[in-house]
């Protein structure tokens, strides 16, 4: 996973997703490329072809603002992707990368999250691992082979097209998300590592980070098939956490009142059953 011409990628990645009919183009005969041709970039950008080739060559590497806004308008990308862009265009220098520190959670946002019995909670690190949970959010993962990885959970686990209904749609964003945790920073060694046995094992999350999408975990309505309590549709809010950049409190809640506000309660008593036990 190379990161030298990585704005490169990301334009040629982006434009292959944009249909012409959709950036108003008139589409006649058949075409030899997916999405966008180059020319057709430049001219919605107001850019010169020759210039957006030495730009997607990484020849150019040095765009204006300007450019970078009118680029990401003719390829139709959101707020997180614009900011994206702009920061593989401008890359903080380079510097010696410390040792890698073990990611730890505070006490005192561990006390906070076990002061939620009816909500599962997790603090999720910069590659998407568990790095911590109350009860109800360990019950709520447990019971899979990579229950503290979200990433590989969805890739890797047997059991991921069983707990998530909606696996692709999960597949796409978890992509997403671990991308935008990523920011223009591709050569993290954690990151590194994941990306790569990921591409090895998995097609589909070959083809996903291909694509190049970034989209951040804020909040989302998600479905779970949960062995023990079946459906669950739930909401999460994903909240940054200010002290510890890269880590993510994720808190999922139900409609008060569903079958799975009834169920959550159900898996809450399980869980506690549990731990009486051992």
């Amino acid at each position: 996973m190379s990161s030298r011409n990585a704005l490169g990628q990301f334009l040629r990645a982006r434009r292959e997703q944009v249909r012409p009919e959709d950036s108003g183009l008139p589409v006649q005969g058949r075409r030899r490329v997916a999405g966008l041709r180059r020319e057709e970039v430049a001219v919605l950008a107001g850019v010169s072809t020759d210039y957006y080739v030495r730009l997607e060559q990484g020849r150019e590497r040095h765009p204006s603002a300007q450019v970078l806004d009118a680029l990401a308008g003719a390829l139709g990308l959101e707020h997180e992707a614009i900011g994206h862009l702009h920061a593989l265009a401008r890359p903080t220098p380079a510097k010696r990368r410390p040792a890698p520190r073990r990611e730890r959670v505070s006490p005192t946002l561990l006390r906070m999250m076990d002061g939620w019995p009816d909500n599962p909670a997790v603090v999720l690190g910069r590659c998407l691992t568990v790095l911590a949970h109350n009860a109800l959010g360990e019950a709520l993962f447990s019971g899979h082979r990579y229950s503290a990885d979200l990433v590989r959970l969805v890739f890797l686990d047997p059991d991921a097209r069983e707990f998530y209904p909606d696996w692709d749609r999960v597949a796409v964003n978890v992509v997403a998300a671990l991308r935008a945790a990523a920011g223009a920073d591709q050569d993290d060694p954690q990151l590194v590592e994941v990306v790569g046995e990921l591409s090895v094992k998995s097609e589909v999350f070959r083809k996903l980070w291909a694509r190049h999408d970034i989209r951040q975990k804020t909040h989302e309505t998600k479905r779970f098939r949960h062995p023990l309590v079946g459906e669950l549709t739930l909401e999460y809010e994903s909240l940054a956490v200010n002290g510890a950049p890269g880590q993510q409190l994720v808190i999922y809640q139900a409609e008060p009142g569903s079958a799975s506000a009834e169920s959550l309660r159900l898996l809450g008593s399980l869980a506690a059953s549990r731990a009486d036990d051992r």
